[in-house]
């Protein structure tokens, strides 16, 4: 058990992992939280809260700050507007993107989460200027099948001020949360979060390298999910792309996982491990 949350896997996905190799249930996701806390108080070693997705001392909600500046960004259209068909998540190809920052000024890293599979990309960026960002996001999604990019959906920073850029590729099609509403896209948004175990918010990603990123995505994207039926997003995603062959330089044969540093876009496909 504390195996697999060192592994960054939550509570409720090792139980639920658990109860379906065993046909039944095992251990409690509540039992498992208070043998947490209850260690993290009777030994008085804060490393305990290492094995929770959030590392929090304190069970709880944080409270998030506002701010919105959707009235400057042109062409914007309302996420009431996108297809319903992306609500029920059972249509692959709509996605959502947001930025994970860290302490350092100017590290940043790029997030792109698909709503069907739980499948997440992570891409280290120079900077998050508006143009720069619409052009690798355009890199990233463009060499897909036409039918696992339908739309792209982000919060309401000037980051992405350019999407109508990414309009020009074949298909695809952007939408913003309302202002004040980022549980709008809450996919990334839980991907950032729970990714945090991996690369904290202190983390200097100058001492990084591409494959530490690689490792930290591939373990990110075989993790059970409740929610898939304690499948892991690389099995839903390669079973979407096998549903129908189709001509791609984007994956190599039976690879479906991508991350990278900012690249040409022949290196963006750097596979983060088998998904057969």
């Amino acid at each position: 058990m504390l195996a697999a949350l060192a592994q960054g896997w939550s509570p409720a996905q090792v139980v639920g992992r658990l109860k379906r190799e065993h046909g039944r249930t095992i251990i409690g996701c509540e039992t498992i939280y208070r043998f947490i806390y209850a260690q993290m108080k009777r030994t008085n070693d804060g490393a305990w809260r290492g094995f929770l997705p959030r590392a929090k001392s304190r069970r709880g909600w944080r409270a998030r700050p506002g701010g919105s500046p959707a009235s400057f960004i042109k062409h914007r259209i309302p996420i009431a507007k996108r297809s319903r068909k992306a609500l029920d998540r059972n249509q692959p190809g709509h996605w959502e993107a947001d930025f994970m920052l860290f302490s350092r000024y100017g590290h940043n890293v790029l997030v792109l989460h698909e709503r069907t599979s739980r499948f997440t990309a992570f891409v280290k960026t120079d900077d998050r200027k508006a143009q720069p960002t619409a052009e690798l996001l355009a890199e990233m999604l463009s060499p897909l099948p036409k039918r696992l990019r339908r739309s792209l959906t982000f919060d309401n920073g000037t980051e992405f001020a350019e999407h109508h850029r990414l309009n020009q590729t074949p298909g695809l099609r952007t939408f913003f949360c309302d202002p004040h509403a980022p549980w709008q896209k809450g996919g990334v948004e839980n991907a950032i979060g729970r990714m945090r175990r991996f690369l904290p918010r202190r983390t200097n990603l100058d001492t990084i390298n591409p494959d530490q990123i690689a490792a930290c995505a591939m373990a990110y994207n075989h993790i059970p999910r409740k929610c898939l039926d304690f499948q892991t997003p690389a099995e839903v995603l390669s079973k979407v792309l096998h549903f129908k062959r189709d001509s791609t330089s984007w994956h190599s044969p039976g690879r479906a996982d991508f991350v990278s540093t900012r690249s040409p876009p022949s290196r963006l496909s750097t596979a983060l491990g088998s998904m057969q």
